[in-house]
């Protein structure tokens, strides 16, 4: 079983993570992939790096590409990222993959990938840990739930955002690259955590989840999916995709609702749909600190 660490050249942001990898610690060549090598790690032998040269987000099922050419059989997939907005600001993020509507942008209509909510969560921290002693001014947060591509095994993607100039720096790349680092020394998959970080479906809030990340940074809890009160107003949020999120959310513990952002009929509707089906909802205050 492998980590899948996934990287396109026609994304300056992924390449200089990547890079940053391949300069901090030892990798040692092993095949080709798209006519590019392909690094293992040199003590952690489950740590792989593949290159692409096209767009991550539209580049369905690499899991299986990687499985037929290269013989390695991922068990989690984290892609390394550039993050475009049209605010700007300056950010580090992490997120899971999949639609709850559309596909406009790689994967498959009304499908989630599964998530790696104890992982994205401890990198999350690890993130904005590293970044303190810096000066770079950045914005460490989670994103909700969006975009492709289409996978099969546990997805996430950690992004440079949010405009070409944070792209081409090295710095905010080299904090991404030594949090996936100091993250793999002691995990690289969801079941090495402990079974008692509980896990949290999402629900509310603006795509930026600051709700979200302010408890993942403060309480001992990982979220998994995460659904913005956008895709409520969108109506794309029906009985299907809930299923759906929640079978995409392994582990799932409870769900967390952001009710300063839902209307009080939508906070009476998941909480009666949740509790119905064996799920709890979770108030800060029942949620242990970090």
């Amino acid at each position: 079983m492998t980590v899948l660490i996934i990287s396109s050249t026609e994304d300056p942001a992924s390449t200089n993570i990547k890079n940053s990898l391949l300069e901090q610690t030892t990798w040692e060549e092993h095949g080709t992939f798209y006519n590019t090598p392909v690094f293992r790690h040199a003590s952690m032998n489950n740590l792989v790096i593949v290159t692409i040269p096209d767009k991550k987000i539209r580049h369905e099922n690499i899991d299986t590409e990687v499985f037929e050419q290269l013989h390695i059989e991922p068990k989690i997939a984290i892609f390394l990222s550039r993050h475009r907005s049209k605010m700007g600001e300056p950010t580090l993020t992490v997120h899971p993959i999949g639609n709850f509507g559309d596909a406009k942008f790689g994967g498959k209509p009304k499908t989630l990938i599964p998530a790696a909510p104890r992982m994205m969560t401890h990198l999350l921290r690890l993130i904005k840990k590293n970044l303190q002693p810096t000066d770079l001014k950045y914005q460490v947060c989670y994103e909700v739930t969006h975009h492709g591509p289409f996978l099969k095994i546990p997805t996430l993607f950690v992004e440079v955002g949010s405009t070409e100039i944070q792209w081409q720096q090295k710095e905010p790349a080299s904090i991404i690259a030594s949090s996936l680092l100091e993250l793999f020394a002691k995990y690289h998959y969801e079941e090495e955590f402990p079974n008692d970080i509980p896990v949290l479906l999402g629900i509310g809030g603006g795509h930026y989840a600051p709700r979200f990340t302010e408890v993942a940074v403060t309480k001992n809890i990982a979220f998994g999916h995460m659904i913005p009160t956008y895709q409520i107003e969108g109506g794309n949020i029906d009985d299907e995709i809930l299923e759906k999120t929640i079978q995409a959310t392994p582990n799932i513990k409870g769900i967390y609702l952001h009710k300063k952002e839902l209307k009080k009929s939508q906070v009476t509707q998941y909480r009666t749909w949740f509790e119905t089906r064996g799920i709890s909802i979770i108030s800060s205050k029942d949620l242990p600190d970090l």
